[in-house]
């Protein structure tokens, strides 16, 4: 389409008035800024624009056209009107530098690259080939200047969001770099006005302590004090580190490293360690493995050896195992091999069954925790409840198994107690997949939904009193300037005053008991359901319900998306890496972490 509007100048030369009418929006060359299509009139005395021939706004000189080519116009600015050619140029290649500069700032943050990489020769090759005239700066100039430049920017952008903020989650998790740096990396999870779930990484510390409370207490009241947090008026869940929730998937692996630590499980492990790990020794064993599972046809995969930290892998391990036990019998009882060593019997086959039952729930469990855009504090009571009942141990446990039971249940029941199960308690009571607390007791039924009352109850008379602290008292008019009818406010206002805090409060305690009995007398919504779209779809019938669970579900049940950073960091503190600053190891994992990249 082409823009109808016209440019108007003089000539100078016959004092007429000449109309140059601009160039489409889809020719984009810069040309265009000094050229546009001279407008003349036919016989007719209409309007015409000749698309043949380009006029310079210049100098109003004529240029033949040819549909795509420039060239002729580019030659005439750089000839007559070099300085305003040159200054658009110049802005242009400018734009176009910082344009690439940002670039590839955000690529070495997002794919996790050293400050070095923009003095590889590779690197520097293909920039050049793409951009031939851009000149690469230097890695001091990246991290001085262009990375500083876009921390900034992003965390102003982050600022913006915990500011607008009703309820905000601290999560922390300690890790240690392969240069034996320790750190500390903070989150903060929100909820937004839309109610999704969104988090930040706020920022990664060094902390050369030992990772006791106080200390990690410090540091999150430093966080919380550099990014404001304090002076936003938010309800920070974390703000007195109370309620302090344990990560619940940590729990979950100190109750599993328990089980396996039972010296019957860990004989068995070691029995299956053994025969993985010479499988994994021997490119022959290995060779002829996958031969008789191609036989038997089962599926290709190689044994896996556990790590030690990590009770999940051995989990992996004996799945694996029982997987492929057949094609490993078959294997070390070949000509090949003929090995030796103590064959895994059947009562050890029964040991490993069992195990991957007791533990495959945990780790289902730990998968569902670590979902980043549902609420998953509400899970935590009733999946600690499905693993105390798994635990319970009757006559057919093994003499492996029964203890292996016995420690995951002692050790993971100890571990929630008190305020800390009560809150918990009450999120689940919020939650409308689990709002009826079919896995409580009546009593604790009961107890749990009084909380709720008393906390909405406080929560309505804290809202209430900020209103009244923001409100801004008219002047009090002179009794004689007042008729019947304009001292009626006034004395609403002092019958407020002597008896508003006893009936108030009793309507507010009213109001949440009808909405907390109409809650429990809806049907339960799926499992898969979203809780917090029907909060968002049932704001307006149970709105204060509505803010309270505001408060509780924009807190994880666990730190594991906390820990997906000690992977991300891992990767930026590598052992090519392991020379970088703590302050630029902070930078990175914040930008790769909160930079809009799609």
């Amino acid at each position: 389409l082409w823009n109808k509007s016209f440019d108007s100048c003089k000539d100078e030369n016959n004092k007429t008035e000449l109309e140059i009418v601009p160039a489409p929006a889809a020719f984009k060359s810069d040309v265009w800024k000094h050229f546009g299509f001279a407008v003349s009139k036919n016989a007719k005395g209409e309007k015409v624009v000749d698309r043949q021939w380009t006029m310079c706004k210049h100098c109003h000189s004529k240029l033949r056209y040819n549909t795509g080519n420039t060239s002729n116009m580019q030659s005439h600015l750089t000839t007559h009107h070099p300085e305003k050619f040159a200054d658009s140029l110049t802005k242009k290649i400018l734009a176009r530098a910082q344009e690439i500069t940002r670039y590839i700032a955000e690529y070495i943050a997002c794919d996790l690259r050293p400050f070095s990489a923009v003095d590889g020769k590779g690197f520097k090759r293909l920039v050049a080939k793409l951009e031939p005239k851009y000149q690469m700066p230097s890695r001091a100039h990246f991290s001085q200047t262009v990375f500083p430049a876009l921390y900034r920017e992003t965390k102003e952008r982050v600022m913006l969001n915990l500011k607008q903020s009703e309820c905000i989650a601290i999560t922390t998790d300690g890790w240690t770099s392969r240069a034996t740096h320790s750190y500390i990396t903070i989150k903060a999870h929100v909820l937004t006005s839309e109610w999704e779930m969104q988090y930040y990484v706020l920022q990664t510390r060094q902390l050369s302590e030992s990772h006791t409370g106080v200390n990690i207490a410090q540091v999150l009241k430093s966080a919380v004090k550099e990014w404001g947090l304090d002076k936003i008026g938010t309800r920070i869940v974390e703000a007195e580190l109370s309620p302090h929730i344990r990560c619940f998937a940590h729990t979950l692996n100190l109750a599993s490293q328990a089980g396996l630590k039972v010296n019957a499980v860990s004989r068995l492990l070691g029995r299956v360690r053994r025969v993985a790990s010479f499988f994994h020794r021997s490119s022959t064993a290995t060779a002829v493995l996958t031969t008789k599972q191609k036989l038997l046809n089962l599926p290709v995969h190689k044994l896996i050896i556990d790590v030690v930290t990590r009770w999940n892998s051995s989990l992996d391990m004996v799945e694996h195992y029982l997987e492929q036990q057949q094609a490993v019998a078959a294997a070390l009882l070949s000509d090949e091999l003929r090995h030796k060593s103590r064959e895994i019997d059947t009562s050890d086959i029964a040991n490993a069954e069992d195990l991957v039952k007791i533990l495959l729930p945990i780790k289902k469990a730990t998968t569902v925790l670590c979902d980043e855009l549902q609420p998953t504090i509400s899970l935590i009571s009733p999946l600690k409840q499905m693993i105390q009942d798994s635990m319970a141990t009757d006559n057919h446990d093994s003499n492996a198994i029964a203890p292996m039971k016995v420690a995951i249940l002692k050790d993971h029941t100890d571990r929630y107690q008190g305020e800390d199960e009560k809150f918990m308690q009450e999120s689940s009571a919020l939650d409308p997949r689990f709002r009826t607390l079919e896995h409580l007791g009546s009593g604790e039924r009961e107890d749990v939904f009084e909380r709720i009352k008393f906390k909405a109850s406080q929560m309505q008379q804290q809202v209430k009193n900020v209103n009244a602290d923001q409100d801004v008292l008219p002047r009090s008019p002179h009794p004689a300037d007042l008729d019947d009818s304009s001292m009626l406010p006034l004395k609403k206002h002092a019958l407020e005053d002597l008896l508003g805090s006893s009936f108030s409060s009793n309507q507010v305690t009213g109001g949440i008991q009808v909405e907390i009995d109409s809650n429990c007398k809806e049907a339960l919504v799926s499992l898969s359901a979203c809780p917090l779209k029907w909060w968002r779809d049932n704001a307006g019938r149970y709105p204060i319900l509505y803010s309270l669970a505001k408060t509780y579900l924009c807190i994880p049940a666990t730190s594991v998306p906390s820990e997906r950073v000690f992977s991300t960091a891992g990767d930026i503190v590598n052992a090519q890496r392991s020379l970088l600053l703590p302050c630029n190891v902070d930078l990175l994992i914040f930008l790769k972490k909160n930079l809009n990249i799609s």
